[in-house]
């Protein structure tokens, strides 16, 4: 393998074993650092700021975000082979974060894992220029997508950014993916109504070749890291989606000719 290859450096601030809910088998999931959107309901707010920041949980203090090489990661995932092999398919998921605001060491890990037999995937907003997700398509076999509004004032008033970039890319992307899933995190107050989950699911069907959509509901965890790392944590008022609410919206997902799941 090219050595300039496992040079490349970039910045993460963990990296998940044993994870099934981020492609398909058993992944090893390395979370990024830096996202161009703030979610209201993000579950891992250290990965927004591209800077190395400290966290306090429990009065001790952390430090979030490290640079790595692409060998360093590597050498890492290579250790959970055997798991993605006896899972049917397993490998590694980039996430973050937004893999694509770190293009240079997002594809070359993405080759170099592909160089050694290992299946890859990347969970992402879509949020970038095509031609930088173009860098990354060749090395990717599964891409995870978030369509979480077809409203785009709506979606810039819980993420700060609206979605017509976002939108655009999808299609794209659904051409010249191997395989494009996509997700919408089920968002009370934001998309949680059927009509809302209709349309969402509506525009999935337009896109070429994809047959997927997966629900993923709404949960706290992650909320007690905002005040870790001195922010407020503005969706504490908000209810989990009960059971039955997710199941007549997979219904709605369903009805469109979609396989839809809750989870994933």
């Amino acid at each position: 393998m090219d050595r300039d290859l496992l040079d490349v450096k970039g910045r993460i601030f963990n990296i998940q074993r044993f994870s099934i809910h981020d492609g398909p088998g058993i992944r090893t999931i390395v979370f990024l650092k830096g996202c161009p959107l703030r979610c209201r309901w993000c579950c891992n707010p250290e990965s927004q700021e591209w800077q190395i920041q400290t966290i306090v949980t429990a009065g001790v203090s952390k430090t979030v975000g490290n640079d790595v090489t692409v060998g360093e990661v590597l050498s890492e995932i290579e250790r959970d082979r055997v798991y993605y092999s006896r899972s049917g398919g397993g490998g590694v998921t980039l996430s973050g974060g937004e893999c694509l605001w770190q293009p240079d060491f997002s594809a070359a890990l993405l080759r170099a894992a592909k160089e050694k037999g290992i299946s890859t995937a990347i969970e992402t907003t879509g949020y970038a220029e095509m031609d930088t997700i173009r860098r990354l398509l060749p090395y990717v076999d599964t891409v995870l997508m978030d369509i979480k509004h077809t409203d785009s004032a709506k979606h810039k008033e819980f993420t700060t950014r609206d979605n017509g970039l976002i939108l655009e890319n999808a299609r794209h992307i659904a051409k010249e993916a191997k395989q494009l899933i996509i997700r919408t995190p089920v968002i009370p107050t934001f998309n949680d109504t059927e009509e809302e989950i209709r349309a969402i699911a509506g525009f999935a069907r337009t896109l070429e070749d994809v047959t997927e959509m997966h629900l993923l509901p709404y949960h706290r965890i992650g909320s007690d890291k905002y005040a870790g790392l001195g922010r407020t944590y503005t969706m504490a008022h908000i209810n989990v989606p009960e059971k039955a609410h997710m199941q007549r919206l997979l219904e709605v997902v369903n009805s469109t000719g979609l396989k839809g799941q809750i989870g994933g």
